[in-house]
């Protein structure tokens, strides 16, 4: 029998094999084909490393609920190659799980490698560290910089080659680069014709690696002439026209379709210290139909948003802010909200989509639980000076950037004693991108790139010691300034005009895990009512535990806080900022446990130093103080 049973299998394995290499997704006669028969595309994007992998197939089946056959997403270099060499696709980092998950629940797959992919997202997805390659030039034809976008992209094939759909998987097209029709308009340093050599070699490389399925470019549509390339289909972002949609892929694609728009924006993106955007749920419901009814495939960025946890948010800048750095949140004011709920503006496309898919739309899955914690006790504090200057430090006659200190995120403090007094402006121009300025502990101001604040006045009296605690708030991710992105104290320090050269001392907080409290001894202390007396306007860090009957979403109350960022059971949910208009912190309920919990808050301001903190149901995104 078992003979039997072993022949069997090995006559039936051939025709499993032949059946899975059946799946074809083709672009022709201006259509999308799927296994022969033409197919609308109707996708959300959705990033899976902005929600934890315990909850991805509660998402997909959101999408679903809502009528879309398809997930975009883009791939993020950084998040899988922190450090040169060394990879990372466990966990949450596990794109092919996300997109095995897809495929199990009848999702089609858009991937979007970039290298480059803006997304709010850090460096616009590039490792911070490769700014340190020297003769290195991202986004241009640069043998340094296209020596490893080959290896990310040879690297991330291995991770998904038997998920396109030529292999029975998900996978159905793949983006080359992003939205690069942008970059050429604001590169206009760099001749057209390399801009375009550029953009070649990488939906080359990404052939090379052995992408097959059809690719495609993204781009406004006034922007095809520096972003299309040839042999990829140029989709265009944001393009309510149809009949100017159509015009202009006509001529960048033969005369025909099939035409999408891979960016439908049912949101935008926000920044602190600025107003949320909302968009209004009926313009998108009726922009929505008037896509379905002429033949258009769309992708809704973001159908949902999910949150930029840790320090992968990035940042923007404009004429009014040298930096305009993304919220915590990218709830994006997206159909389905950070916590993944429904909300109005789902309810309004999924109507729409109904009307006009011939396949079944089911109802959305349950939403996840949500906890209140009314009140977190926290019983320890620490003296961050205090403990930062207890490390080993680097010298150096002028301070040092993050990247020369080979640091991505976090913090720096940068300290200078002065044996003789000083005083006048003090003057930093080159701060990237928010420093608390102390004089012996003492703080004395606050210098802030957001707000353009680079110099304050100042007096360092004898035998004192000038601290400065400098902030990455995310690297620029769009825009012609995103090839000047190191950080720190980029550029001399000066007070009362001169330059201060000689004896800087820095001091690494990178706070790439959680501090750890027991190991900091004399530097923590009680916390109280005297010792909070002590620590005011200093930056310190709060330990608490709490215990939990039963576990949920919620989402931790920072109104009253100031500035910094908050662990949970060693995960780093983010950072909050007293200038909103995000006032709240998502937790998701799978990073809590029934029992003990602990809670690590690294507050920088301590303006009001603080004894508890809380969790409510329902985030605050649009108030600003």
């Amino acid at each position: 029998m078992k003979l039997f049973c072993y022949l069997l299998l090995f006559l039936l394995l051939p025709f499993s094999v032949n059946a899975q290499s059946k799946s074809t997704f083709e672009i022709k006669d201006g259509h999308f084909y799927r296994n022969g028969k033409v197919t609308s595309l109707l996708s959300g994007e959705m990033h899976y490393a902005r929600i934890p992998h315990q909850y991805w197939r509660h998402r997909l089946q959101m999408m679903k609920g809502m009528g879309l056959n398809t997930v975009a997403t883009y791939v993020f270099w950084n998040y899988h190659e922190p450090t040169p060499g060394q990879w990372d696709f466990k966990g949450d980092k596990n794109l092919a799980e996300f997109i095995k998950i897809a495929g199990e629940e009848g999702m089609m797959v858009i991937l979007r490698p970039g290298p480059y992919v803006c997304a709010e997202w850090e460096f616009g997805g590039y490792p911070w560290w490769i700014q340190n390659v020297k003769g290195l030039e991202i986004r241009r034809d640069n043998a340094e910089f296209l020596k490893y976008t080959k290896l990310y992209i040879d690297r991330l094939y291995k991770e998904v080659a038997g998920l396109q759909c030529t292999k029975g998987g998900p996978v159905v097209m793949v983006q080359c680069e992003n939205e690069f029709g942008s970059y050429v308009s604001q590169r206009k340093d760099i001749p057209l014709e390399e801009h375009r050599r550029y953009n070649a070699k990488i939906k080359q490389q990404l052939a090379d690696a052995g992408f097959e399925v059809p690719l495609f470019t993204s781009d406004g549509s006034w922007l095809f002439e520096g972003g299309a390339t040839e042999g990829a289909l140029p989709t265009a972002n944001g393009e309510n026209n149809i009949e100017n949609l159509k015009k202009v892929v006509n001529q960048y694609h033969n005369g025909k379709g099939p035409y999408m728009v891979a960016e439908f924006y049912p949101g935008w993106l926000s920044h602190w210290a600025e107003p949320f955007p909302q968009v209004d749920a009926s313009g998108i419901a009726r922009q929505t139909e008037k896509y379905l009814k002429n033949d258009v495939s769309f992708n809704v960025y973001m159908v949902h948003g999910g949150t930029n946890f840790g320090f992968t948010s990035g940042a923007n800048y404009d004429k009014k802010r040298d930096i305009q750095p993304d919220l915590t949140s990218y709830d994006y004011d997206a159909p389905i909200s950070e916590a993944g709920w429904v909300t109005p503006k789902y309810d309004s496309i999924r109507n729409v989509i109904k009307k006009y898919v011939g396949y079944t739309v089911p109802k959305a899955p349950a939403a996840i639980p949500v906890i209140e914690i009314p009140s977190i006790k926290l019983t320890k504090v620490a003296n961050v000076l205090a403990f930062a200057e207890k490390q080993k430090a680097v010298s150096s006659d002028s301070p040092l950037t993050f990247e020369q200190l080979n640091q991505g995120y976090g913090y720096v403090l940068y300290t200078r004693h002065f044996n003789q007094p000083i005083s006048g402006t003090l003057e930093i121009p080159g701060l990237r991108d928010y420093a608390v300025v102390y004089v012996d502990g003492e703080k004395v101001g606050v210098l802030n790139r957001n707000t353009k604040t680079y110099e304050m006045e100042i007096e360092v009296p004898f035998n004192a010691e000038l601290q400065i605690l400098v902030e990455n708030m995310g690297r620029i991710n769009y825009g012609s300034e995103i090839i000047h992105n190191t950080k720190g104290i980029i550029s001399p320090v000066k007070i009362a005009g001169a330059e201060i050269n000689g004896g800087w001392e820095m001091y690494q907080l990178p706070m790439s895990e959680e501090p750890d409290l027991a190991k900091l001894k004399g530097d923590v202390y009680e916390n109280t009512s005297a010792n909070m007396k002590k620590l005011a306007n200093c930056p310190v860090v709060y330990e608490g535990t709490f215990n939990l009957n039963e576990t949920g979403d919620t989402f931790l109350d920072m109104e009253n806080w100031g500035k910094g960022i908050v662990f949970v059971n060693g995960k780093n949910i983010g950072r909050y900022w007293h200038v909103g208009p995000q006032q709240t912190l998502y937790l998701p309920g799978v990073w809590l446990k029934k029992g003990s919990n602990k809670i690590v808050i690294f507050e920088q301001l301590n303006l009001q130093p603080k004894t508890e903190v809380s969790a409510v149901k329902t985030p605050v995104l649009m108030k600003q103080m």
